[in-house]
């Protein structure tokens, strides 16, 4: 199919309602999905909360192959499949559902900057928590992520995983830095989080937006996740309100809506 005949496809597709059987895929929730992934599932299925958008979550081994990116979570909505939080953003966006809509464009650039510094922190310690904190990576991250398949794939699969992630830790200069350093930085980025959010229920006053729901995916998760220490979650628990934010949006868009507690 050409550009523009996949252009026109999915503009029909964005002008169809949304759908009640739309699924959301992630890796095995209790034996197999690690920290940074469960962190971005959770951010999309805040998101859809947030804009009242039923989505029904399916765990599947091979969900990373399966998506187009080969990164999770993604969502089948119709005949479309689209993968990661900005992409499903915008494609939500186009069947007319959006929560940044009311803020003028100097928030809109603020939401985004803000957005940028949780990707570029907090998603990268989780990264570097997971394939580069030895004690970590014996303890947990291998035997997770390759606890589908039979020996030798499931070795071979989180090797060859692990080297993906330190080679893109040595190409942003993350691959010389200490776990102290890397707390740090995540400290650095909660305070900067806690600062923007003060005293209000979300990032910009009364009304989530997707920065909310991303916050909120990686915070939570970070939260509940059992890691070899509590280092990583002692960092968001020093911030009051980033941890009554957290509930705030587990029980109005969680417990509410009959999902029941996410932890």
């Amino acid at each position: 199919m050409s550009l523009v005949a996949e252009a026109f496809v999915s503009q029909i597709a964005a002008t169809e309602p949304w759908p009640e059987n739309a699924t959301l895929y992630q890796q095995l929730k209790g034996e197999q999905i690690l920290l940074s992934d469960n962190a971005a599932s959770l951010a999309v299925q805040a998101f859809l909360q947030m804009c009242n958008l039923p989505i029904k979550v399916v765990c599947r081994a091979n969900a990373e192959y399966m998506s187009p990116s080969g990164k999770v979570p993604f969502i089948h909505v119709g005949n479309q499949v689209v993968s990661e939080l900005g992409p499903i953003v915008q494609f939500v966006k186009a069947k007319g559902h959006s929560l940044s809509d009311g803020l003028d464009e100097v928030q809109k650039a603020e939401m985004k900057a803000y957005m940028e510094l949780v990707n570029n922190m907090l998603l990268t310690a989780e990264l570097y928590l997971q394939w580069c904190d030895e004690a970590t990576v014996g303890e947990i991250t291998h035997a997770r992520y390759g606890s589908p398949y039979p020996w030798p794939l499931n070795h071979i699969l989180a090797y060859q995983k692990q080297w993906e992630v330190k080679r893109k830790m040595k190409a942003i200069g993350w691959g010389n830095k200490t776990l102290d350093q890397v707390l740090e930085d995540v400290d650095q980025c909660c305070q900067a989080l806690s600062q923007r959010l003060g005293t209000q229920p979300y990032f910009f006053n009364k009304q989530p937006t997707e920065l909310d729901a991303l916050v909120f995916g990686h915070l939570y998760t970070i939260l509940t996740t059992r890691l070899t220490n509590d280092e990583l979650s002692e960092k968001v628990k020093n911030y009051s309100n980033l941890l009554a934010f957290c509930r705030r949006i587990e029980q109005h868009y969680f417990e509410d809506h009959g999902r029941g507690r996410l932890s």
